[in-house]
Order: C-alpha cells, then sequence, then structure tokens
C-alpha cells in the first residue's frame, strides 16, 4: 500500500494544481513492473496514477519520464496520460499522473495504433538523441551528444554503454567483444538514411494499454529521436503486435525495404539491456543476432 507520506505529498501537489483542497479517497494497488510500486489514488473523487520508488537509487528517473511523456504527448498523435507532476517526500520519489483505465481496442483499435505510431515517428529532429538523459528500465540511458548519424549514435549511446557494462559484469566472451567490433565497422550498411524520429523507446507490450474507449495509449516510454525502426523492432522483441498495426503503419509510412531483416539488429541494444538487468539467458539470443550479421 502507498505510505501515507506519499498520499500527503500527492495531495498537496494536486491541490496546488487545481486550486482546491484535494480530499484523497479510495486506493488501489496496480501492477508498478519490477522497478516500482504503484497505485490508483482517487482526490476529491479523481482518480490519478501514481508510481514511487526510493529516490537515491534512480535519481532523476521521474522528472525524465515527465519529460518524455509530454514531449509525446506534444506531438497530438497517441494518447498519453497527462503529467500532474514529479516530486519527492522522505525516502520516495514518485510520478502523478492522469489515471487511464484499461479496456479492449475498438474495432479499428490495432490499426489506428499503427496510423497513429506513424504520425509520432513524422515529427523529426536534425539530430539523434535528446538534450538529457533518461533511463531504459532501471539503467541510464545516454541521449548525448546529439550526433546527426543514426549507424553512429546507434553505436556510440546505445550499443558500447550497454556493451561495456555487460563486459564488467562478465556476461559477455571474448570472442563476443570482437564480433560487436566487426559489426560496428559495418555499421553503416545496414540502416536506410533518414531524419531522426520522436520515437518512445521502450515499445513493447508493457507499454501501451487500450482505454476504456478503446484507444491505444503509450505508457513507460524512454523517449529520444532516433531512427524508426527501433520502435517498431521493439514492438516485435516478445511476440509482435497484432498484424493490423504493422499493416497500416506500412500504409501510413511505409518501412524501407529490408525492414525485417533489420529487426533483430535493431533488438541487439534491449537484448543487451535485458542482459544486464537478467543476466545470462538473452546472452545466446545477442550472438544469434551477431553471427546473422557479422
Amino acid at each position: 500500500m502507498i505510505p501515507r507520506v506519499l498520499t500527503e505529498a500527492i495531495r498537496q501537489l494536486a491541490g496546488s494544481i487545481e486550486g482546491s483542497d484535494m480530499q484523497p479517497g479510495r486506493i488501489r494497488p496496480l501492477g508498478g513492473g519490477s522497478i516500482n510500486e504503484a497505485c490508483m489514488v482517487e482526490l476529491s473523487g479523481c482518480p490519478y496514477f501514481v508510481k514511487w520508488n526510493s529516490k537515491s537509487r534512480y535519481p532523476g528517473m521521474f522528472e525524465a519520464e515527465a519529460y518524455g511523456l509530454q514531449l509525446l504527448a506534444s506531438a497530438n498523435s497517441l494518447r498519453i496520460p497527462a503529467v500532474v507532476g514529479s516530486g519527492s517526500c522522505g525516502d520516495y520519489a514518485f510520478l502523478l499522473l492522469e489515471y487511464i483505465e484499461g479496456g479492449r481496442p475498438a474495432a479499428d483499435g490495432w490499426e489506428r495504433f499503427g496510423q497513429k505510431l506513424a504520425e509520432l515517428h513524422r515529427n523529426t529532429n536534425e539530430h539523434c538523441g535528446l538534450d538529457r538523459d533518461n533511463y531504459i528500465g532501471s539503467l541510464p540511458q545516454v541521449n548525448s551528444p546529439h550526433l546527426s548519424s543514426w549507424p553512429e549514435f546507434f553505436i556510440e549511446n546505445r550499443l558500447k554503454p550497454q556493451l561495456k557494462m555487460a563486459m564488467q559484469l562478465g556476461l559477455v566472451s571474448f570472442n563476443m567483444q570482437k564480433q560487436f567490433e566487426r559489426l560496428f565497422q559495418k555499421m553503416d550498411q545496414f540502416f536506410p538514411v533518414e531524419p531522426p524520429s520522436l520515437l518512445h523507446g521502450d515499445l513493447w507490450s508493457g507499454n501501451y494499454l487500450f482505454s476504456s474507449i478503446g484507444e491505444a495509449c503509450l505508457i513507460d516510454p524512454a523517449v529520444y529521436y532516433g531512427h524508426r525502426e527501433m520502435d517498431m523492432a521493439m514492438s516485435l522483441l516478445f511476440g509482435g503486435f497484432d498484424k493490423r498495426f504493422y499493416d497500416a503503419y506500412n500504409e501510413a509510412w511505409p518501412l524501407e525495404k529490408g525492414w525485417r531483416t533489420r529487426m533483430d539488429l535493431c533488438n541487439l541494444y534491449p537484448l543487451l539491456v535485458h542482459v544486464n538487468l537478467f543476466g545470462g539467458g538473452y546472452v545466446s539470443q545477442v550472438r544469434f543476432v551477431l553471427e546473422r550479421f557479422v
């Protein structure tokens, strides 16, 4: 259950925004994943979503997430929960959001999801990255320097930091390190050149939901500007989304020839993240991808 000190802190935060004294009501625990605790809390009859963790363990996590959610919302494409605010009290850090009741996809829910993600990706930037770092799961995600070349950004700010961590943990063999070095030398050959797109950054099945009216909503982002195939690849990593999603995306903004082949290459990043978070079970998947491309 949510600590009492947090209930008071979010009541004060919501009250400062609403301009009234918010009275706490019903509280319902929710799944917060492996990193955070979460619940729905009513304040003056209005439901809010709050999640929290130890403020010393993941410094700046919720401020970065709030920024990412607001950036995604500014694209005016997919539904994004509104950010009420973030803060800390005692030993806790917290994020307070609009509560979105889950439901089933509308009749055209998957098609609209694909179309709207293509709309999101049409928000582009001159450089890859972001003006601040954030997190991918519970691991720091490096978003600078702002490199205009996607292959260079992918190597320097995505693969190398995770590879270094895996090496320090003793999870990667010397032979695999050499395979990565060979891959880095060839990276310019693989990706079609496109402007960096605004990405959700961690688009797997646990980070979207369909609302009570059947529209797709994005949650728990790891936002940055990068190659749009990264979001598509992540969506396929753990079984994939409904086929209608991919058909609608490709109708709205077709992916370049060979995109299915590049999905495994893109997913080296989240696979390395999983190696570092969960250990050796993912190492064989990384090895399999490397053997396809080097």
